[in-house]
């Protein structure tokens, strides 16, 4: 374990600050992902609120190691204006927190994603990779399904044209998309910043602790061999999660554990397992 760093998506254990750094500090856990603070999302709040949650962090001896962010959730062909404008509130924000990167994704497309698309996709992330090189942020692509970056050579395209933006890597989406995680390891493995550790079963998607699944996070961690490791334990439903998925889409969630904590400690513990905690 001394080669790695758990952080945590900890609005999973509860929409509020304070659970938030209960549920990381009885795991242990120093490094938080922030995504969501009083059941408000990150992209949400203003620079008051984001000093706030700061002081009480520091306070508690924990550090934002990323902002998990939506921007990049939105339509290609959507209006870009106001959330670019979002995304450079969340970059003052990001350094308010004290982050020193911020996850991001590379937009919904639907049917032909050729070149048209590609050069859209690589001309609105230029433009977030160009203002968050002004604030010192450094940039990471999650793989997420039904984004242009949903596939691993998707991903290395974005990677290989803005080699600026880094990857995170998420097993369990790869899954989703059909795609095997140790090929997509080896394509995006000189990109990757840090990992999302969550994993997902073939066929129906379903998200499980990390190595009960078929992404292969014990074989992918031989590769990935030091660095981050955000838990999203996404194992049961949890307050803000209809804001996470695109409309329409079915959730692979389901609520196998009683309460929002147990489900938490539960996926954190799956990955000291794997670890060897």
């Amino acid at each position: 374990m001394d080669n790695y760093r758990l952080c945590a998506f900890a609005d999973e254990a509860s929409p509020m600050i304070e659970g938030q750094i209960k549920a990381l500090k009885r795991n242990g856990i120093r490094l938080l992902e922030i995504r969501g603070v009083d059941g408000v999302s990150i992209a949400a709040i203003d620079g008051a609120k984001a000093s706030e949650v700061r002081k009480k962090l520091d306070d508690q001896g924990i550090s934002v190691w990323s902002v998990g962010s939506p921007f990049g959730k939105i339509g290609i062909r959507d209006n870009f204006k106001p959330h670019f404008d979002a995304f450079r509130r969340g970059l003052e924000n990001a350094l308010i927190l004290g982050a020193e990167r911020m996850r991001m994704f590379s937009f919904y497309v639907e049917g032909d994603i050729g070149g048209a698309v590609f050069d859209e996709v690589c001309g609105r992330l230029e433009r977030f990779s160009e203002e968050a090189a002004k604030a010192v942020i450094l940039l990471c692509h999650e793989n997420e399904k039904g984004i242009f970056g949903e596939k691993a050579n998707d991903c290395l395209r974005i990677h290989k044209a803005l080699p600026e933006i880094k990857a995170v890597f998420d097993p369990a989406n790869f899954v989703q998309a059909g795609e095997d995680t140790l090929k997509a390891m080896g394509l995006l493995a000189p990109f990757i910043d840090y990992m999302h550790i969550k994993d997902a079963l073939k066929g129906s998607g379903e998200i499980v602790p990390a190595g009960r699944g078929d992404g292969n996070i014990p074989e992918l961690l031989k590769v990935f061999k030091a660095g981050v490791l955000t838990v999203e334990p996404h194992l049961r439903v949890f307050a803000g999660l209809e804001k996470l998925e695109k409309e329409g889409e079915k959730s692979s969630i389901g609520n196998t554990y009683a309460t929002a904590d147990e489900a938490f400690d539960a996926a954190v513990s799956a990955i000291k397992a794997v670890v060897g905690i």
